[in-house]
């Protein structure tokens, strides 16, 4: 009856350990690689690496951001902090702009999760009306010893075509 029960227990166990390693190889293979133009070791003795990500802005094609974030091979909740950079890399027109949620609190234009807990890395933009450049911020959902990671890039329209368009959308 005994020797039963261990057998029994090694066939769950053999399960579980099939299923887990299923699950990590998903994992693996469905990260998105196509943004990816960057991937650093921490060293030999962890399984993380800093991850450099490429986002273009899906309502601004001409603006592209970069992200640099920690990302754990084999864990289940990476690190909250990042870093984003900013630049211009095509033409911004005024249908671009007039796209845009205009407001103060901007619109997300990218979510990543970084856990199965809710954790989320998001990037908003905030169009500054006063000095016509595009902000975008970087932050965690979670906050993390008392404080919420964030980072900041921006995009000045200064010099830009668009820049004395931009008039009419405040105007509006």
């Amino acid at each position: 009856m005994l020797k039963n029960f261990f057998r029994r227990v090694i066939q769950v166990l053999v399960i579980v350990a099939i299923v887990v390693a299923l699950i990590f190889t998903a994992m693996y293979f469905l990260t998105d690689r196509e943004n990816q133009v960057g991937d650093v070791s921490l060293g030999v003795l962890t399984s993380r690496d800093i991850k450099i990500e490429k986002m273009v802005d899906p309502k601004i094609p001409g603006v592209t951001c970069y992200i640099a974030h920690v990302k754990g091979n084999f864990d289940f909740v990476d690190p909250s902090n990042s870093s984003i950079s900013c630049r211009q890399t095509g033409p911004i027109n005024i249908e671009h702009m007039q796209s845009i949620d205009l407001s103060d609190h901007g619109e997300i234009v990218f979510k990543k999760s970084k856990s199965i807990f809710l954790k989320a890395m998001k990037i908003r933009r905030i169009f500054d009306k006063n000095s016509k450049t595009l902000l975008y911020l970087s932050y965690s959902t979670t906050e993390i010893d008392g404080n919420y990671e964030h980072s900041l890039s921006t995009v000045p329209l200064y010099g830009n075509p668009v820049w004395d368009e931009v008039d009419s959308l405040m105007a509006l």
